[in-house]
């Protein structure tokens, strides 16, 4: 087993300061645990920012990184580099030679990845292409649309890992979070799975999240801008989806013939009637649960699901758990 692996966060003006510090805590406990079993500490951990000196975050706070990216004395030695995610993350792509190192690293070191939007800059770099990719759950559909090589996975907490969809070299994770369940699977790769139940432990969270993202994404708002000529519907749909709606309905509702509507509707939605109609019912009832103030039964009719177990299976297919589970989790009072 490696002794020491070194992981270097990269970071840039307006840069996520809980996108660095949640996974740096993870590694960090992790050394604690070690210490604590009389071993030594297993992660060596570095920041490197844009050029030296002190990067400001979105937050306001100020980091003073340890290199700036392009120091050679950064290299040595390095096992892992994460970008963090950030607003500052388009701004940081343009700096000179950055996106070159980042080609460099994915050639040399073990395992190149990024937290919530820093997967960007590992598509501007083209190390994704080809690969499955994740990003926050609101840039998710424009990572998509900008780097059409790559296989986006919008719903994925992370995508590190060793099977046919995984990539232990080079991966990425979701929204700003989800950073820590990506150090968690690096943490259980290492040093094995007690060793990430112990870190999940003293951070009070999951080991594996059940569900993915989807679950705390926001109530589906219709890019008008996008989708012109389906204003109209895309702005009736949410006040009748307690109805049985069929294909012809939203096509006379859209002013087209049926085969038109489903032809402009993909090309503008990006997806098929049926299933954004299934996944805006979703949304609404996601809300209602949350809220707990009506039974899933009432939340299955008025969504326009018509039964509890209809309901149940559209959540697992969209959120990845049951109403119930979900309602426990987020609920603001125990839905019934």
């Amino acid at each position: 087993m490696i002794t020491e692996r070194t992981i270097v966060f990269v970071l840039y003006a307006q840069a996520v300061i809980l996108d660095l510090a949640g996974p740096m805590q993870a590694f960090t406990i992790a050394n604690e645990e070690l210490a604590r079993r009389g071993q030594p500490a297993h992660y060596r951990l570095l920041t490197a920012g844009m050029q030296d000196g002190a990067v400001t975050t979105s937050a306001g706070l100020r980091v003073l990184v340890d290199y700036a990216f392009d120091d050679p004395a950064l290299a040595d030695g390095c096992d892992t580099v994460l970008v963090v995610g950030g607003p500052g993350i388009d701004q940081a792509v343009l700096t000179a030679g950055f996106l070159d190192w980042l080609r460099q690293q994915e050639r040399r070191v073990p395992r190149l990845g990024s937290v919530c939007s820093g997967a960007f800059a590992l598509a501007e770099a083209g190390v994704l292409d080809g690969r499955p990719a994740t990003t926050h759950w609101s840039r998710a559909s424009e990572l998509a649309s900008r780097y059409p090589a790559i296989r986006v996975q919008s719903d994925r907490l992370h995508t590190y890992g060793h099977g046919a969809e995984d990539d232990a070299h080079v991966f990425t994770s979701a929204g700003i979070t989800a950073g820590i369940d990506l150090a968690l699977a690096l943490i259980e790769d290492d040093l094995g799975p007690s060793m990430a139940l112990a870190v999940a432990r003293r951070l009070v969270m999951f080991l594996r999240r059940p569900g993915g993202q989807a679950q705390c994404s926001a109530f589906l708002a219709p890019d008008l801008e996008r989708a012109p000529r389906l204003a109209g519907l895309l702005e009736w749909l949410p006040s009748v989806l307690g109805q049985s709606l069929t294909l012809e309905q939203m096509a006379e509702q859209a002013g087209m013939t049926p085969r038109t509507f489903s032809r402009v509707f993909a090309q503008q939605v990006g997806e098929s009637p049926g299933r954004y109609l299934e996944r805006l019912r979703v949304e609404a009832a996601r809300q209602m649960v949350q809220s707990g103030t009506s039974s899933l039964a009432m939340v299955a009719r008025c969504c326009g699901f018509g039964h509890p177990e209809t309901l149940r299976r559209a959540f697992h297919r969209h959120l990845g758990v049951s109403p119930q589970d979900y309602a426990a989790r987020f609920g603001l009072s125990r839905a019934g």
